[in-house]
């Protein structure tokens, strides 16, 4: 499942980032993450990339990524790499350390499933 295959076609983007533009209704139990910001750290996000001279990176709004009380949530493919970017150091932290230098901010993942 979700493995490439020999005869696929090369990826569109190296780098594919999904930041969750959901919005509830205020009050609602497990909140949203557009409320927390992530429409500006998406923008953000767009812009850093830019006016880094980044290529072959794709930042998208993404409709609900089903993790809004962790949020605001972002998720990196190919890697699927899940994190809270709740502020423009966490979206700098990322842009540097995983997108350029292929690390992790470890202090900003979110947990995976538990198999």
């Amino acid at each position: 499942m979700g493995k490439i295959r020999t005869g696929d076609p090369a990826a569109y983007f190296e780098t594919h980032v999904f930041v969750c533009g959901n919005r509830r209704p205020d009050g609602h139990e497990r909140g949203c993450c557009a409320s927390k910001g992530s429409e500006k750290i998406r923008d953000y996000m767009k812009v850093r990339v830019k006016e880094l001279g980044l290529k072959n990176i794709r930042i998208n709004a993404a409709g609900c990524l089903d993790r809004c009380e962790l949020g605001p949530c972002a998720v990196i493919y190919p890697e699927g790499v899940w994190y809270r970017l709740d502020d423009f150091a966490s979206v700098d932290a990322v842009i540097e350390q995983h997108i350029q230098q292929g690390g992790r901010v470890a202090e900003k993942m979110l947990p995976g499933h538990d198999r």
